[in-house]
């Protein structure tokens, strides 16, 4: 039986923490920075973890 390879877009994306969770970062950095918040905008700098239904479809794609 072949090796499954990764999707190496979703590689880019994700990383894995220590305890094989998901992190990602958030999508809105971009642009377009100066209509945003200060608030909105310290709250985007922080990796999110994805939930446990995502995770199971993105571990698919990373083949790990």
């Amino acid at each position: 039986m072949p090796k499954k390879k990764t999707k190496k877009a979703a590689a880019k994306r994700f990383k894995k923490t220590a305890n094989g969770k998901l992190k990602y970062s958030k999508a809105g950095r971009g642009h377009l920075q100066s209509s945003k918040t200060r608030q909105r905008k310290r709250a985007l700098r922080h990796a999110g973890v994805l939930s446990s239904v995502e995770e199971k479809r993105v571990k698919k794609l990373l083949a790990s």
